[in-house]
């Protein structure tokens, strides 16, 4: 007979506690526990393997490896994210905000496979089929009778029924929008709670590994922007991509935060149209667009995302402050990292900011992690306080540290032939990168050691 009980579970991270915590002991996350009630069912004695069945362990010299059989979705930014296309048997997790694009992606790629002859199963707990039928029309995606042929649609929540279609279907790719709306009959819970989400996600990886189809699981985000249900979500999936983007412009960001099966942090850059999403092929270009010439505060950096590198445009306002406090705005970079910055150029580069406020922002919705543009962001900073403008012909690289020494960086070759390709000739980089090879180069390389050297460029 099947027994109930209640216990409490951390919305983080899982962790599971007969009673309610203040903090999880798992994540040190604070007021994170959820209580649940849980139907605890007796295993069938019929279900039991038998002893000579299970598995055993294998040497790993008598395991074949081979290379992981993949399907290319036509759609080359996110194929480049996935880490050269679709691998069959995997499961990925795919978040972000509501309306940034997520399903007309998902969409679109199953226009792309059914055309090579994939079959395709689009599961939807959220809307009917004809509402995903009108959605594919206005995107333009149903257009010809095959195409209407082998795109399958699925309007339900019961995991079970799912798993019946794929068998029958025989699914190649398999899409669920979202894994927030799915439910076990298995499970008394509602659906969306720490427990279903994790029971549907633990039969959805079974399901992908045992018929070796590729399944894309949809996923609602917080208001922290990280996927609602159990942080082990994240764990459970083979990869994990999220949309990033202004909702209000076109600019959309698909970066791979985990990936099995190919390079972390990867990115895929899209712009949307009434059409639906557009690949921009050219990142850099995009990102550099409607750039002001001549203007104090704007320089160009080279960051390096995943296997590519992109150049954007930073700006840096620096104004006189009304406050006793001046005021110090970041966006699309580290606050704490700028405040570390303005505090070496004062101290090492010899200019007083004190009563100024500092605004620095990244250009296009861009967010930067690489340290490489250190050195951008002081001489942006200088550039606006000076009122004296950087050579719209040069990009700036470099790392800085708290005595004002410039460090070197990783991927400098990369990062100058990305700068070169589009046209910028002088290059501002760490003198700790200097060699033959750099010096071989067609273009005019300005090595500095220390802040004190790259002001004097301005």
């Amino acid at each position: 007979m099947a027994k109930e009980k209640q216990v409490f579970f951390c919305k983080e991270c899982g962790y599971e506690s007969s009673r309610w915590l203040g903090q999880c002991p798992g994540c040190r996350a604070w007021n994170s526990f959820v209580e649940e009630k849980v139907t605890v069912k007796p295993k069938s004695a019929g279900k039991t393997i038998p002893v000579s069945q299970r598995p055993k362990a294998t040497s790993i010299k008598n395991v074949s490896s081979s290379e992981e059989s993949r399907i290319l979705t036509r759609i080359g930014e996110l194929d480049r994210v996935l880490g050269g296309g679709i691998v069959k048997g995997s499961l990925v997790l795919v978040g972000g905000d509501p309306g940034i694009g997520k399903s007309t992606l998902l969409l679109e790629m199953c226009k792309n496979l059914v055309e090579t002859d994939t079959r395709v199963l689009y599961v939807s707990g959220e809307e009917s089929v004809s509402q995903i039928k009108s959605r594919a029309v206005r995107l333009g995606i149903t257009a010809g009778t095959v195409m209407e042929e082998k795109l399958m649609l699925l309007s339900d929540n019961d995991i079970d029924n799912i798993e019946e279609q794929i068998d029958e279907l025989k699914a190649e790719v398999v899409i669920i929008d979202s894994i927030q709306t799915i439910m076990s009959s298995d499970i008394d819970n509602a659906p969306g709670t720490v427990t279903q989400v994790r029971e549907v996600t633990a039969r959805l990886l079974q399901i992908a590994k045992q018929k070796d189809a590729a399944v894309f699981i949809v996923g609602h985000v917080t208001k922290e922007g990280t996927v609602a249900g159990p942080r082990t979500l994240e764990h459970m999936v083979d990869s994990v991509l999220y949309f990033e983007g202004d909702e209000s412009g076109g600019f959309r960001l698909l970066r791979a935060n985990k990936n099995r099966f190919g390079s972390t942090n990867e990115i895929g850059v899209f712009n949307m149209v009434d059409s639906g999403l557009e690949e921009v092929t050219n990142p850099s270009e995009f990102f550099l667009s409607g750039r002001p010439v001549d203007a104090s505060g704007s320089v160009v950096v080279c960051t390096v995302e995943g296997t590519r590198a992109l150049l954007v445009e930073l700006q840096a306002l620096c104004t006189d402050s009304s406050f006793n406090m001046p005021r110090r705005t970041s966006v699309g970079i580290d606050y704490n990292r700028v405040n570390m910055l303005i505090a070496v150029l004062e101290k090492r580069g010899g200019i007083s900011l004190s009563g100024c406020d500092c605004y620095v922002n990244i250009a296009g919705g861009m967010k930067l992690s690489d340290p490489s543009a250190d050195l951008g962001v002081l001489m942006a900073i200088a550039s606006s306080f000076r009122d004296r403008p950087v050579d719209a012909h040069t990009v700036i690289i470099g790392e800085i540290g708290l005595a004002g020494e410039i460090r070197g960086v990783r991927n400098i070759t990369q990062r100058i032939k990305e700068a070169t390709k589009l046209g910028y000739k002088k290059l501002i980089v760490p003198r700790s990168n200097q060699s033959k090879e750099l010096d071989k180069m067609d273009a005019d390389i300005r090595y500095v050691s220390n802040i004190r050297e790259a002001l004097d460029e301005i």
